[in-house]
């Protein structure tokens, strides 16, 4: 039986099974969930014709939990560290696997991934290295375009282990565009804090690239609840943001020296701005969810802010079930006031841990 095979944070396996669940028969597939307790990834089974279906349809963007997904081609186990291109090319050489990818044939870039784990991470050397030899090979094989094309679909080698592979392969205009869907940062030695990277993934991973000029730019004012001591404040001023830094907590000298930035010690749940010109409101406040849920909620219906990206700490158990939760309540409540469109996206991002980024736009 075929499937897919999703990437996801270590830990998450079935938070990011019981979104497949519900994702997947909202589209009419009904298959069943693999997971292995801290492996970084889950495999959902169903027919080939099916997973092709997710594969196009079951859009990745919209998932919570899910860094990256496959239709799964083939699983080998025992491959020869000797000679691993040949028995990859041998594999898909079958007949069958032919005649149901054809659509597939020949790729149009090859990604060698590993899961995310302490465990597998002795491997990305190998995949980083294994890359030239095994592209190679597969466009001898005819699986792979001369030349790289991202009018065609991604090839993926998933290795699980030096001798266990899935291969599989994604569509261009439902992946993510970095390796293992993770976008890696590093961390500026002038920031008050590493919290920073994950308003930096954030703006990259909800703005699309060819909009960032326009949404995320100099002179805009933005507003940070719970902002001490500034690594999200950080990436706000660098982008040449004015802002609202609301905490009772020291703010970095740096930030205060940039002449971008007014601390008001505030709570941040009871401070509002006075004027209507704020873009963006930003918040990495620990509390619970649906406090900070409905506190968000309310920025946006008094018209106080025309974006928002905000973190979600989760519970130890059912954390599916409240980010849906919250979700919900954003859609619902901002639909019954009346408040228009509003594009909601959420996503467990790499620099996230035990929490969800949530991104709302007024659109």
């Amino acid at each position: 039986m075929s499937g897919i095979l999703v990437y996801c944070r270590a830990g998450f396996e079935n938070d990011c099974a019981a979104e497949l669940q519900d994702k997947t028969a909202a589209l009419g597939v009904f298959g069943y969930c693999q997971t292995t307790s801290n492996s970084g990834y889950v495999v959902y089974r169903c027919q080939p014709e099916e997973a092709d279906h997710l594969g196009r349809k079951l859009a990745l963007k919209e998932l919570v939990f899910a860094r990256q997904f496959i239709v799964i081609i083939a699983e080998l186990a025992d491959i020869p560290a000797t000679d691993r291109v040949s028995t990859i090319q041998i594999a898909l050489l079958d007949e069958q696997l032919n005649e149901h990818f054809a659509m597939v044939k020949p790729a149009g870039d090859l990604r060698v991934e590993t899961p995310d784990t302490n465990d597998a991470k002795e491997l990305t050397t190998f995949c980083r290295k294994f890359t030239v030899p095994l592209r190679q090979g597969l466009r001898q094989s005819g699986w792979l375009t001369a030349k790289e094309s991202d009018r065609r679909p991604t090839l993926h080698a998933f290795f699980l282990s030096g001798q266990q592979l899935v291969l599989g392969y994604s569509y261009s205009y439902n992946q993510s565009p970095w390796p293992m869907g993770i976008l890696r940062l590093r961390s500026p030695s002038d920031a008050p804090s590493r919290s920073t990277l994950k308003l930096d993934e954030a703006f990259q991973v909800f703005i699309p690239a060819h909009e960032r000029e326009q949404r995320v730019s100099s002179g805009m004012n933005a507003v940070d609840l719970g902002a001490a001591p500034g690594g999200w404040t950080y990436q706000l001023v660098r982008r040449g943001m004015m802002v609202q830094a609301i905490d009772n907590g020291p703010m970095a000298q740096s930030l205060m020296d940039s002449g971008q930035v007014k601390h008001i010690r505030e709570d941040g749940f009871k401070y509002r701005p006075k004027k209507k010109n704020v873009t963006w409101l930003v918040c990495d406040m620990v509390e619970k969810p649906m406090r900070v849920t409905e506190l968000m909620i309310q920025w946006f219906i008094d018209g106080d802010c025309k974006e928002a990206i905000f973190n979600l700490k989760l519970p130890m158990k059912k954390r599916y079930a409240m980010v849906s939760e919250c979700l919900q309540l954003i859609q619902t409540e901002l639909a019954e006031k009346g408040m228009g469109r509003y594009e909601v996206q959420a996503k467990q991002l790499y620099h996230d841990r035990e929490e969800v980024t949530v991104h709302v736009r007024s659109a």
